[in-house]
């Protein structure tokens, strides 16, 4: 009898033993997550604080240390908390392709270079554009309502701008894959937009996949724009001509210097130890007039990748 009671109350020791061990670890890790969010949420902040600063004296001559200008075609910035920190990025949309707006052959060129067959590019492609247009007339790979409505889920075309960007998972030929991508390749939905309003890219604030993606542009010119970029925006197309010469003749009907007051803001919250890291992403809208930001898009956490 003493032996088996010395066995239970073994068990019930070692099995006590165990369950507080997981919930201290599940406490740990609980803790190591919020702490990490509100590192990543204080990144968004810290980007809408340098965006009202960058609106205030973008056009300064003189620069002084640790008070300069954050580019916002994507450079990441870092801060620290503690021994946790922060990585920050701030894309304009004007630097993104609009799907309601660009040139199809801008869309296109841009999901080649992403990795997408021209064939399959052809039918996303025209299917966009057969999407937002209001006829129901095919064009010569698109997909109209009569080809939704045959789909074991039937729906009909929107004949109508997009409203979100994951709509895009409706039209013929888009998957989840080419639009969110993986930690190996980057997804589409980091070039796309629905808040610039304009055909035309921003020249000074287009990722380099944006660049590819116009006429005319080689990897070479594309590296020349960045690198002067670095220095200095481009202001207008003459000093773009002056930077990629001849070139200029295809790429200029689909570029601007022009601005606009929407921007994307990449946060990521991180610990000392450097393992994981949570994401935030929030578009926001700042009117420097009234000193006021409105948010557009906020998710947290977020799928991006670093």
């Amino acid at each position: 009898m003493v032996l088996w009671v010395l066995t239970i109350l073994m068990v019930i020791a070692l099995s006590f033993s165990y369950m507080t061990r997981t919930e201290t670890f599940a406490t740990l890790s609980f803790k190591g997550g919020i702490e990490k969010k509100f590192l990543a949420e204080a990144g968004i902040e810290r980007g809408i604080m340098e965006l009202f600063f960058r609106e205030r004296f973008k056009d300064q001559t003189i620069e002084l240390e640790g008070l300069g200008v954050w580019k916002t075609d994507g450079t990441p910035y870092q801060g620290e908390v503690g021994d946790g920190s922060y990585t920050v990025r701030i894309i304009n949309e004007s630097g993104k392709v609009d799907i309601n707006s660009a040139a199809d052959v801008v869309l296109k060129n841009l999901f080649i270079n992403a990795g997408v067959g021209p064939d399959d590019a052809d039918i996303i492609v025209d299917s966009i554009m057969d999407w937002k247009d209001e006829d129901d007339l095919h064009r010569l790979h698109g997909a109209e309502s009569d080809y939704y409505s045959s789909l074991p889920n039937p729906y009909k075309a929107k004949n109508a701008d997009f409203d979100t960007l994951e709509e895009l998972l409706l039209v013929k030929g888009m998957t989840p894959e080419i639009l969110y991508g993986s930690r190996e390749k980057k997804g589409l939905i980091e070039f796309l937009t629905i808040h610039s309003k304009a055909e035309f890219i921003n020249i000074n604030a287009a990722p380099r996949e944006v660049l590819a993606a116009l006429p005319g542009m080689s990897p070479e010119i594309a590296d020349s724009i960045i690198s002067y970029r670095e220095t200095k925006e481009i202001d207008g197309v003459q000093e773009l001509e002056g930077i990629i010469g001849d070139t200029i003749n295809a790429i200029a009907p689909f570029v601007s210097t022009d601005d606009t007051d929407t921007f994307t803001i990449d946060a990521f919250g991180s610990k000392g130890d450097g393992r994981g890291i949570y994401a935030i992403r929030a578009t926001v809208v700042i009117s420097d007039l009234e000193e006021t930001h409105k948010y557009l898009y906020y998710k947290s956490p977020s799928t991006i990748y670093r």
